[in-house]
């Protein structure tokens, strides 16, 4: 099952896609403005799904938007996941930064008013403020029923599914601050869709990412290619961390990391500019599309 968020009508509605992603049902929701939360809450809590409430619309006659608009509390997020990526930053400034699967996931937060739709444009900062813009092509798991100290051996029965998320970085403000939080989080910083897939129509512990950088006026560049079975901690490892002391909640989402390719590891480094194009694309799941650009406050 797919479940999605979009604005048709001057109104926010929610409900279902098709296999094809082509069409799309809404269904009766109580606050089609929290996105696909009141879904989940309500399958979490063993409900049904409501009944369609409306006719049928095919996908490119909407817009669609992020299917957790306002995430209840922000994003958990992990860092330098991949094999691959942890080797390509390890001579850069992360290189006494220890990560393999002998120690502890690097985890960190990105504040929920950073999320935006599937296609829209991402903000560039003030160059004041950052100039050093990445993209992170990534996997995020959505939880569906809550717990704390989810053991590892059961942490697959609380996913409710998987969505698409690129965690954009102003890296020189990361490592201005010597924290993550306030690079991950600007406006605009983490475009999310195109819907949910849900657990029992997708593995994510084996499927593709990957991410495509069009620079302004040039042709796509395949940037990031990768498998989720390469990642160093798996998400039962990832869900068991998170839950560790905090209880996780119906629609918590937790962004598994990225794979290789980021425009940090490149040398020089390619940041992003005003004008390109990032596509993050997730087999089973479908693609994200954002513009990157200079708008105004």
């Amino acid at each position: 099952m797919r479940l999605a968020s979009w604005r048709w009508g001057g109104r926010d509605h929610v409900g279902t896609v098709s296999a094809c992603g082509r069409e799309l049902t809404p269904l009766a929701c109580r606050d089609a403005a929290a996105g696909v939360l009141p879904l989940i809450e309500l399958l979490a809590e063993g409900g049904s799904l409501p009944s369609p409430s409306g006719t049928r619309l095919p996908t490119d006659a909407v817009v669609l938007r992020a299917p957790l608009p306002r995430p209840r509390r922000g994003l958990f997020c992990v860092g330098r996941n991949y094999h691959a990526h942890a080797a390509e930053l390890a001579g850069s400034v992360f290189r006494n930064h220890v990560t393999d699967d002998r120690g502890w996931p690097i985890v960190f937060g990105k504040l929920a008013e950073c999320v935006v739709g599937p296609h829209d444009a991402v903000r560039l900062p003030n160059p004041s403020t950052s100039v050093q813009i990445d993209y992170e092509s990534e996997l995020a798991v959505v939880i569906g029923r809550g717990g704390l100290d989810i053991q590892r051996s059961r942490a697959m029965d609380h996913v409710f599914g998987y969505t698409v998320v690129n965690d954009v970085t102003a890296r020189d403000v990361q490592m201005r601050h010597q924290q993550w939080d306030l690079g991950k989080s600007f406006d605009s910083f983490c475009p999310m869709g195109p819907w949910i897939v849900t657990a029992d129509e997708l593995d994510g512990r084996d499927t593709r990412v990957r991410g495509w950088v069009t620079p302004a006026g040039g042709a796509p560049e395949l940037r990031q290619d990768g498998f989720t079975r390469d990642m160093i901690h798996d998400i039962p490892t990832l869900i068991e961390t998170c839950s560790r002391g905090i209880t996780l909640l119906p629609g918590d989402v937790i962004a598994t990391g990225t794979p290789a390719g980021v425009g940090m590891g490149f040398e020089p480094p390619r940041w992003l500019r005003a004008g390109d194009v990032v596509r993050i694309e997730i087999d089973g799941l479908g693609a994200i599309e954002n513009r990157f650009e200079r708008l105004a406050a």
